[in-house]
């Protein structure tokens, strides 16, 4: 491999270490928002829990855990990324 497509393959996993960093950060806030409607709807009186406003309550988190679900899948995926570029590079 010439030195031009190495170079190529570095800005590319540069890439991929910057998009793996904004998802970790999207993980984190994602997570903080699941915690403050758990939190609301565990404060929630129990005559509203089983209410419109707790299923709401409920379901947000359900949705929230599904969006975590989907981006602890996704950081293993970009490390495997960089893991094979830097293999290529050599």
């Amino acid at each position: 491999m010439n030195a031009e497509r190495r170079k190529a393959i570095k800005t590319v996993m540069e890439q991929i270490e910057a998009l793996k960093a904004t998802v970790e950060g999207l993980q984190s806030q994602i997570e903080t928002l699941r915690d403050d409607e758990q939190e609301y709807f565990d404060n929630m009186p129990e005559s509203l829990q089983g209410g419109s406003k707790g299923s709401a309550a409920e379901d947000a988190v359900n949705n929230l855990d599904s969006g975590l679900d989907a981006i602890d899948e996704i950081i293993p995926q970009l490390d495997e990324a960089l893991s094979s570029l830097a293999e290529a590079s050599n």
